[in-house]
């Protein structure tokens, strides 16, 4: 059977189960950590927090978690395998990639293709190579392999950065088959704009790649031909209602499913145990750190209105291991 590299090693596909597909277990700003220490506080404090939080997850019935915190959210593994090894009944399964909305990190900003021009010869992104060793080495020097890649476009839309990015993002798909998450801004129709560059000019097929946050909208036209070209739409934000409410966005869950999207959507809060970028008191009327708003409340919600069973298992077991398994360089 095929396998997928999770923080805790390997596994095969077939145990993946139950799985959400956009869950952050902190998002923070490493700088900070740094200089504004109060703020973050014990570190085995928050450790236990997420412990206790994954604990509760995995005890709903949640087999799995996609991770998607990559450069610029973070990223830091040799605390989440801490964690990991505390909750081994929930596999935890970590991405590489690059989320900003504007720029690039400085660290590559004179680095690879801005130099082009200057040198006179294309010079390559090491990004790419970045992400195709985290992909096929392991991060770092930890020895976890990313199982997929991130980026990220919002309502600024198609930036150097972000077109730098999404382009290694595309290229590293390319060399190592890993498939591809993308935060979306629904609103201004990025993932159309996800489709010129990472499908019809990249080459990148659309049914391995999710489009993050389609549920942040009610367009269920757009989001019916987004899903009409093969793309997988991550209703991942359940919990999240600073911009939409929760009916909304299980209403369009439940018409999606009765127009037969079930095979096309996968579920998760986009949640996080603790993330240093909002106020928390703005954070409070968030809920984003609940993981288990799903069980709680989307499925006797969409279940009530007519969803299946069959559907439901459809989009947190089938969609996410068809996601995983299809893994073909090229």
């Amino acid at each position: 059977m095929p396998t997928l590299e999770t923080v805790r090693g390997p596994v095969d596909t077939a145990d993946l189960g139950p799985t959400y597909m956009h869950e952050h277990i902190f998002v923070l700003d490493a700088d900070m950590q740094v200089n504004y220490p109060a703020e973050w506080g014990s570190e085995d404090d928050r450790v236990a927090d997420a412990v206790a939080k994954l604990q509760a997850l995995a005890a709903q019935g949640i087999r799995s978690i996609a991770d998607p915190t990559v450069v610029g959210l973070g990223r830091y593994i040799p605390r989440i395998q801490r964690i990991a090894e505390l909750v081994p009944e929930l596999n935890i399964i970590p991405a590489t990639g690059c989320y900003t909305y504007d720029q690039i990190p400085f660290f590559f900003y004179y680095r690879g293709p801005a130099l082009s021009a200057a040198l006179g010869a294309e010079v390559p992104d090491p990004m790419v190579d970045l992400f195709v060793g985290d992909i096929t080495e392991g991060i770092a020097d930890t020895g976890v392999k990313a199982a997929f890649l991130k980026c990220a476009v919002d309502h600024r839309g198609m930036t150097d950065g972000v077109t730098r990015v999404m382009r290694a993002v595309a290229r590293a798909h390319r060399h190592t088959g890993a498939p591809i998450t993308v935060h979306t801004h629904p609103g201004s129709h990025t993932g159309l704009a996800v489709k010129r560059l990472l499908c019809d000019e990249e080459g990148v097929d659309p049914t391995r790649v999710v489009l993050g946050h389609s549920g942040d909208s009610n367009d269920l036209d757009h989001l019916s031909g987004l899903a009409d070209e093969g793309f997988i739409l991550g209703m991942d934000r359940f919990g999240i209602n600073v911009e939409t409410t929760f009916e909304a966005r299980a209403d369009t869950l439940v018409e999606m499913c009765s127009r037969g999207y079930a095979d096309r959507m996968v579920l998760a809060h986009d949640a996080s145990c603790y993330i240093d970028w909002i106020d928390p008191n703005v954070l409070a009327l968030m809920t984003q750190w609940n993981y288990l708003h799903i069980h709680d409340d989307v499925l006797p919600y969409i279940r009530e209105r007519g969803v299946t069973e069959a559907q439901i298992e459809t989009m947190l077991v089938d969609v996410p291991r068809r996601y995983f398994e299809n893994v073909t360089a090229y």
